[in-house]
């Protein structure tokens, strides 16, 4: 039994037991209760970043700032030189890899240090404390800030790698101004990205989120240097640098002023961001190198030219429409320029930059073989006489020469022939957008220009003849292809290539040399515009010059303006030109070896056999747009022959193939041809006095 001074004992333990529960709880209570008052962790300012417009291979492009105006853009800790990393923790967070956010040793260091000097002399913050800052922002120093950090600062620790906290710590310090996070302030202050530092650099980006406005180079030069020197001393004490390279780095100076930020394809990076405006990353297919390269040329060539004129370039893969550089004109920032206004989207006239597509729709519809001779004297079509740019006539020249020397009359012959209605719809069909005149016919003047068209739409249709006729479809981000659509062709395989042939040996500009791509100049009517678009195999490039408001520039001449800079760009591809690949059934003849009705496209020149009125030639079978099945689907039954025949027309006839002849010569409006296996195939039939039809259809 125990008695009562036993009792007494036990209960004057119990109440002590208690107090002392009590003593450790009730903190601990406290300090529940102080988190639970914080709420989770918010991370807006993290997703509220600055957004980049990529080229293909990640380099930047463009950054735009954000909607407060901040220049705060994404990064990795792969993204910038170890060697700031280092000097960084060795500065701010000697034990930031050991430490749970809140390093003890440093807050006791601090805390001695107030007690000694009377004054805060440093804050015992770790790098994870100080993104708790950051990311919640206040203008109070006193204790329950502090204590705030350090609980922000283990929620952190528990959500995020070192790894992560230290790419936080990255994108948001502030740099002085607008500037925050390293990158932002790299580019600013030195003018390139993060990834390659000198220690002097790297210093002055750990020194300067301490105090970023008496700090800021480009207003106090002196200030920071002194406070990049003392990071440098340290970053020597700690043995993260030698007393010789701490020294050399003291010797460099600070930049005293802010760079301008990346602005590569400017126009083509505000029409990435306008069409998806969610979007913070935005990956295009354009290649900064290239790009740089192009804006630069574009800058040398201008200043040599009137102070008015833009310039244009377009640069597109012909194996995947990808578009490769895209200069909208020389100076984005010109007023007197216009350089904000995108010149490969404005509808100007082409002069004679279409020309190659009225003989590529002539080869096709065997009406012309490059060969073929035409008549370069002084025509008139009812109140329309065409004339060539010289004013002066070259005779009787084959189509070849016509072509190479952009003659005027020729090509208005040719079209006459083939309608320029037949012209316009195969554009349109190409998906090409043309402007015409409202309320007006289409004439033969739509041959020499009398459209609009813009840069953009003519270098897709050069890239048209470089894939063998057909047409690509753009593709101007990384990732993705080009729409899906129906079949689009400017041309068949022989045509094109023929096109392609003549364009090459086109005497080039005096910076040139001959025979390495194809490309034609044309002049607008006014010498408004100077075009010059190019081709191989590989690229097709587009040039445009001009004024943006349309007014006359007199000796704004395609050749001696526009060319020149096509062959500089070429230069810059860093590619030696491909040819095309001669397709099977290409006719490569003289003009005295060419079937009679391809020797001379005028009606008027006696042909083979003489021949009274007749009924138009026509194909009659098969007929156009139709599918003949051949018996390609059954692998093991014998494929038969394609019968074709003809009405009216003065014999003899001649067949064509995708513009190779298969039976010439013949008397007889019927004749036999055995495909080589299935698709598409354009038929066409030419007579004694140089009438034509041609149809298209399917072999299956």
């Amino acid at each position: 039994m125990m008695d009562a001074g036993d009792r007494r004992k036990t209960r004057a333990w119990g109440i002590i037991l208690m107090l002392a529960a009590c003593v450790a709880v009730l903190p601990a209570l406290g300090l529940w209760r102080f988190v639970d008052a914080l709420g989770p962790l918010d991370l807006t300012m993290v997703e509220s970043r600055s957004t980049v417009v990529l080229d293909r291979d990640g380099r930047l492009l463009r950054p735009f700032a954000t909607p407060e105006g901040r220049w705060r853009l994404p990064i990795a800790t792969s993204d910038v030189d170890p060697h700031y990393l280092a000097i960084l923790k060795a500065y701010e967070d000697a034990r930031f890899e050991r430490h749970c956010g809140v390093d003890p040793l440093a807050l006791l260091r601090a805390a001695a240090q107030w007690v000694r000097s009377g004054a805060v002399v440093s804050g015992g913050s770790t790098l994870t404390m100080q993104v708790a800052r950051l990311l919640e922002p206040r203008e109070d120093r006193n204790v329950s800030a502090k204590l705030r950090q350090m609980v922000r600062a283990v929620q952190l620790e528990r959500r995020f790698s070192k790894d992560e906290i230290l790419r936080l710590y990255l994108t948001l310090a502030p740099y002085g101004g607008n500037l925050e996070g390293a990158r932002a302030a790299s580019l600013s202050y030195f003018g390139r990205e993060p990834k390659r530092l000198s220690f002097a650099e790297a210093a002055l980006l750990v020194a300067l989120p301490q105090s970023p406005e008496a700090r800021r180079p480009d207003r106090s030069a002196h200030a920071a240097r002194e406070a990049r020197n003392r990071v440098l001393d340290r970053a020597h004490e700690r043995g993260v640098l030698t007393a010789a390279e701490a020294e050399t780095a003291k010797a460099e100076p600070v930049p005293v002023a802010r760079r301008p930020f990346p602005m590569l394809a400017a126009h083509a990076a505000e029409a990435a961001l306008a069409e998806r405006p969610s979007v913070s990353t935005h990956r295009l297919a354009i290649d900064a190198r290239l790009q740089a390269n192009l804006e630069r040329l574009a800058r040398e060539r201008i200043e040599r030219l009137d102070a008015k004129l833009s310039l244009a370039i377009l640069v597109i893969d012909n194996a995947t429409g990808e578009v490769r550089a895209q200069v909208g004109s020389p100076d984005y920032m010109s007023r007197e320029r216009a350089g904000a206004i995108d010149m490969t989207l404005a509808l100007r006239s082409p002069g004679s930059a279409l020309k190659p597509f009225i003989y590529a729709l002539a080869f096709e519809n065997g009406l012309a073989h490059p060969e073929t001779l035409l008549d370069d004297r002084p025509s008139r079509y009812g109140a329309y006489q065409p004339e060539n740019f010289d004013l002066a006539f070259q005779g009787t020249v084959t189509a070849r020469k016509a072509l190479q020397l952009s003659l005027n009359v020729p090509a208005v012959e040719l079209l006459s022939e083939l309608g320029p209605a037949r012209l316009l719809s195969r554009l349109r069909q190409a998906d090409v957008a043309i402007a015409m005149p409202k309320e007006a016919a289409p004439g033969l003047a739509v041959g020499l220009g009398g459209l609009g068209i813009t840069l953009t739409d003519l270098t897709r249709l050069y890239a048209g003849l470089a894939r063998g006729g057909d047409m690509p479809g753009l593709v101007r981000r990384v990732g993705e292809s080009a729409a899906q659509a129906p079949e689009r062709r400017i041309a068949d395989p022989v045509a094109a290539w023929y096109v392609f042939d003549i364009l090459r040996g086109a005497p080039p500009p005096e910076n040139a040399l001959a025979g390495r791509i194809a490309f034609k100049t044309g002049t607008s009517f006014g010498y408004r515009d100077a075009w010059a678009v190019g081709y191989d195999r590989q690229f097709t490039i587009g040039v445009w010059v001009g004024r943006p408001d349309g007014s006359a520039v007199p000796g704004l001449v395609g050749r001696l303006v526009a060319a020149p800079i096509l062959f500089d760009a070429y230069g810059r591809l860093g590619t030696e030109p491909e040819a095309l690949a001669i397709p099977p059934f290409a006719l490569q003849a003289t003009t005295a070896t060419l079937p009679p009705p391809l020797r001379h496209v005028r009606k008027d020149v006696p042909k083979t056999v003489a021949s009274t009125v007749q009924a138009p030639l026509k194909i009659a079978f098969p007929l156009d747009g139709s599918r003949v099945d051949l018996g390609f689907a059954q692998v093991a039954e014998e494929k038969a022959s394609l019968v074709l025949k003809a009405s009216g027309g003065v014999p003899p006839l001649t067949w064509m193939v995708d513009g190779a002849p298969v039976e010439t010569g013949t008397l007889r409006r019927e004749a036999s041809w055995r495909p080589g296996g299935a698709g598409f195939v354009r038929l066409s039939i030419i007579d004694a006095k140089g009438a034509t039809d041609s149809v298209l259809v399917r072999v299956e």
